[in-house]
């Protein structure tokens, strides 16, 4: 159990460090560095130089997610999302062929390199909880649902591709990797032999923090979105002041997110067992939020949007994994 432990662990922390490399292909511009999938410019090795590509390579690879579309278009009609499909099919600006790039090329490659690695490490988990199946039959369900959950994120990123980054299907690739993650943090609780936290603390109001977090992570993938269509008509130093109602709403809810936190860490402090991670959990709402405020003011540097989208995640993470140790009849005895 200890090793299957620590691999879940070490699975866990290879999904932040995607979850952080996948902010660095967004704020770079990467995502279109690789035109196909799983392959890049057909290779699984991809090219170094323009030359190395024919000279149509924007034809050919228009063609290529075009056909891919055509399939995506089908299987959203067949869950009641036809117009969703057709949207896609007719807007030209999805078949828009980038001009090759060999950094955004390679930022993309080892994207997709650790998400493979992710890939194999979850399958070894799953691999070594079948172990468990007359003992801990629990650990064996939930580690071969993150892998089959891995695979859709797989097959959905293909779609990511295919239809040149269309906004919403980012946003469904990031709430399933929150997913993932949360799948993994209940592998290593009930892996683990750390001692149930004995609180009055309410359950809702832990609850809600997560929640509006979510939310809030969900809202700032909206506010990126609205940044990659400024960026193609402003310079940097004007891409806020060009946001719409995306960003206000995302600024205004972060004081709903703070408020919230410290009234559950103020909670959190009166409950035995809890202080270290009250601490923590201040430090990641204050990081998350200065790095927010200094993507705001400083024109939106690169570097600090992944940061900015990790501490976010890892919050939510932290929650999770507490919400889970919290030993609620605690409550439910004090209450009566």
């Amino acid at each position: 159990m200890r090793s299957f432990r620590r691999l879940t662990i070490s699975t866990l922390a290879a999904v932040y460090v995607l979850i952080l490399v996948g902010g660095v292909v967004r704020s770079t511009g990467s995502g279109m560095g690789c035109p196909d999938w799983p392959k890049c410019f057909g290779r699984w090795v991809p090219p170094s130089s323009v030359e190395d590509l024919p000279s149509n390579y924007k034809e050919v690879y228009a063609a290529y997610r075009q056909k891919k579309n055509v399939r995506f278009a089908q299987y959203l009609s067949t869950f009641g999302m036809k117009e969703t499909g057709e949207k896609i099919l007719n807007d030209p600006g999805v078949l828009e062929e980038s001009d090759f790039n060999p950094t955004k090329t390679w930022i993309e490659y080892f994207n997709r390199i650790v998400g493979v690695i992710i890939g194999f490490l979850i399958f070894a988990v799953f691999v070594v909880s079948v172990k468990f199946w007359r003992t801990e039959y629990k650990l064996t369900i939930i580690a071969g649902i993150t892998f089959l959950l891995v695979a859709f994120q797989g097959w959905i990123g293909s779609f990511v591709v295919s239809t040149n980054l269309t906004p919403w299907t980012i946003t469904v690739h990031m709430f399933l990797a929150l997913v993932i993650v949360a799948l993994l943090i209940y592998l290593v609780h009930q892996s683990s032999y750390e001692k149930e936290i004995q609180s009055s603390l309410g359950f809702w109001w832990l609850l809600a923090c997560m929640a509006v977090l979510l939310v809030q992570i969900l809202l700032g993938t909206q506010v990126r979105e609205a940044i990659d269509q400024v960026a193609l008509k402003a310079d940097r130093v004007a891409w806020i002041s060009n946001l719409g109602t995306e960003f206000i709403i995302h600024r205004s809810f972060s004081w709903i997110v703070l408020i919230l936190h410290v009234g559950l860490i103020v909670r959190l402090y009166k409950t035995e067992g809890s202080k270290s991670f009250a601490l923590t959990l201040i430090l990641l709402i204050l990081g998350t939020i200065l790095t927010g405020m200094g993507m705001a003011y400083f024109a939106v540097p690169a570097f600090l949007q992944p940061v900015h989208l990790l501490l976010a995640t890892v919050t939510f993470g932290m929650q999770f994994a507490f919400l889970l140790r919290l030993n609620r009849k605690a409550e439910i005895s004090v209450a009566q």
